[in-house]
């Protein structure tokens, strides 16, 4: 056989084997014969350069690393939905759709809990894929996208152009595989597979994306040159005849009282799937109906998606141990028996305080009832009282610091309990962890790991021993699991990190009860480090939002010999201490605003650290002492309490031509 057809002919087998592998679940080859035609197949494509294809199966496995991820403008906006919790709310949801259109049915279909992506494609072949973003403006992930073997690089009878939606995610079965082998390797467990195919999507290098695993239901066409449908039901059986792996449609219905009833019984099967899903999604099926009834600038009113409530499981609780932070507070926590929750395998909850643990009676051996707190956080909801073996006692508090064998302190009018060490190692190793986290001074693979290895090893005792590092390359080589590339990103981090500014350094500190907030206000009012150390707790204590305990904190701290030893080491590395904000005019100076709603174009964060950098200020309740509600769609009842106390309520156009931004 000539390359040429033998290329073109390896191609359609391995084309259709994917697609039966990965839509239809009946692969017709072993992996082993799989594998050995895509060594043909890249061994030909390389002899014989001249016959590449953009939808080649070989092209799967990833190009060269990007630089960057471009900005995408989605032409049909990929609005969220708005969540209902109770049957209550989704039978208001259809009062109000059936006011509109009485005859209106519903398709139910579980909500995957992955990542949202637009996919296009000119003439049947794959052009583009992008993540959600906000909504309105993603990021161009073609190449990361193309690696997932459920994505098709060709349509079947496609039509001209078409865009469809859909949520990439990552299987269970793959999550708990690599989160095994991460901990043979010794690193730290990925927290969730929707966390984990996010991060794998925005990987620069598309390797990697190709190595992780990931699949993709597709449940939406946004927009395509022919539409040979008129319900959505039609839509998604459109779509698996063009060759995309669809959601799992699990009904059409009129009557929502029988739809609720398969909604509760999709939340008991969710456990067999082996995807994660967070809840149920409803919709309107027959598509003049939505385009009828429209959407907000947030959702559409033709859709809610029914969130399940946190899942719950029992588990022994083994031990009750504790940990040091960096500011010296010992923190318990519980070691219990593996139990499954949420997507991943828990063996840990945390237990707050002493008063929490007081307050629910949680005792060693108990038989407890665990659950995720926002599916992220495992916590303990209560004890299984009548599961609770005679032997079971009271927790105490260790009298002694476990890290440094210090005495602790027990403050009755706190709940915290802290370690009076002035030179604890655990506190030392978390203070190297904060100054290095994003937030701080954002230096890239200093986590807690490299901040033990780095403390046992000798080379750190503070954080003005990081930036002495550059001199000890032959110590790093040696540490475990770091090769010249691995401490080169190190240095290299270590070196950017030197130019974040003085708000961040602030933080970086971890000065007690000095956050983000006063680090930022602090930094924009006095502008240079040296500048702030002049300054007296009184003239401290004076500006707003600092007030006389971070004014106290903040001397106490500069006064202190090991700090003033920091502060020196760290100018004298190079370490930026001057001020990086932009300084604007106080346009909005003494005045507190409040957000609600959905704004047109900015976040809530954004809108908030605009009103910041003019000198106002948020806040997250409605008082008499509110100036202005920044109000969007869908406010809730805070606008309702500013009407009623009479308080200016504006849009975002009103609000950025107040700031001279209109």
């Amino acid at each position: 056989m000539d390359p040429k057809a033998e290329i073109e002919a390896l191609r359609k087998e391995l084309e259709e084997n994917s697609y039966k592998y990965y839509v239809l679940d009946a692969p017709e080859l072993t992996d082993y014969e799989y594998d050995q035609k895509m060594i043909r197949l890249r061994a030909l494509e390389k002899e014989h350069p001249e016959y590449y294809s953009p939808t080649s199966p070989s092209v799967r496995v990833g190009g060269e690393a990007l630089e960057s991820f471009q900005k995408v403008t989605h032409e049909v906006p990929l609005q969220s939905l708005n969540d209902v919790f109770s049957k209550e709310e989704l039978l208001e949801f259809d009062r109000r759709v059936k006011s509109v259109f009485p005859d209106a049915e519903y398709v139910l279909e579980m909500k995957i809990d992955g990542l949202s992506v637009a996919i296009e494609y000119v003439n049947g072949v794959y052009t583009r894929a992008a993540t959600r973003g906000d909504g309105l403006v993603g990021e161009d992930v073609t190449e990361n996208v193309r690696t997932i073997g459920a994505v098709p690089l060709r349509l079947k009878d496609a039509p001209e152009r078409i865009v469809v939606r859909g949520e990439i995610y990552m299987p269970r079965s793959t999550f708990d595989r690599i989160n095994l082998k991460r901990d043979e390797e010794g690193l730290p467990p990925m927290a969730n597979p929707r966390n984990a195919a996010a991060g794998t999507i925005r990987q620069l290098d598309p390797r990697i994306a190709a190595s992780r695993g990931l699949s993709i239901f597709i449940f939406n066409v946004q927009s395509s040159t022919d539409t040979p449908y008129t319900t959505h039901a039609e839509s998604i059986a459109y779509l698996k005849k063009l060759g995309f792996r669809t959601v799992e449609e699990i009904g059409v219905y009129h009557d929502m009282e029988e739809a609720y009833e398969n909604i509760l019984r999709m939340g008991t099967e969710r456990v067999r799937f082996d995807y994660e899903t967070d809840g149920a999604v409803l919709k309107v099926n027959r598509l003049s109906m939505r385009e009828a009834l429209g959407s907000t600038a947030k959702a559409p009113r033709w859709a809610a998606a029914f969130k399940y409530p946190p899942e719950e499981k029992e588990s022994k609780l083994l031990s009750i141990e504790v940990n040091v932070g960096r500011t010296g507070v010992i923190t318990p926590f519980a070691v219990m028996e593996p139990v499954r929750l949420a997507g991943t395998t828990v063996s840990k909850a945390t237990l707050h305080n002493k008063d929490f643990i007081r307050e629910k009676d949680i005792r060693v051996g108990d038989t407890v009832l665990v659950r995720k707190a926002g599916e992220i956080i495992p916590e303990i909801v209560r004890v299984v009282k009548d599961k609770r073996p005679d032997s079971a006692v009271p927790f105490q508090m260790p009298k002694f610091c476990p890290a440094c064998g210090s005495p602790v302190y027990e403050d009755e009018d706190d709940a915290a309990v802290r370690c009076t060490g002035l030179s604890c190692p655990a506190q030392t190793v978390r203070n190297i962890e904060h100054f290095a986290s994003r937030d701080a001074m954002d230096i890239d693979g200093l986590g807690s790991s490299m901040a033990e290895a780095l403390f046992e090893a000798g080379l750190v005792r503070s954080v003005a021993d990081l930036y002495d590092l550059r001199e000890k390359r032959e110590e790093l080589l040696a540490l475990e699991r770091m090769g010249e590339k691995s401490v080169d990103h190190l240095l290299e981090a270590l070196e950017e990190s030197k130019s974040r500014g003085l708000s961040r350094l602030l933080f970086a500190f971890g000065i007690r009860h000095i956050g983000q907030k006063a680090s930022k206000i602090l930094a924009v009012k006095y502008r240079t480090l040296e500048a702030l150390l002049s300054a007296s707790a009184e003239e401290l204590s004076a500006i707003r939002d600092v007030g006389s305990v971070m004014a106290e904190s903040f001397t106490a701290w500069k006064e202190n010999p090991a700090s003033k030893v920091v502060i020196e080491r760290l100018i004298r590395a190079g370490v930026l201490t001057e001020a990086v904000e932009e300084i604007r005019e106080n346009l909005l100076e003494g005045k507190t605003f409040v957000l609600t709603g959905t704004l047109p174009t900015l976040s809530r964060k954004e809108a908030g650290e605009k009103i910041e950098s003019y000198g106002g200020k948020t806040s997250s309740s409605v008082s008499k002492k509110t100036d202005y509600v920044l109000a969007g769609e869908e406010a809730g009842s805070k606008l309702t309490k500013a009407q009623s106390l009479g308080i200016p309520v504006i849009t975002e156009e009103e609000f950025l031509r107040m700031i001279n931004e209109a």
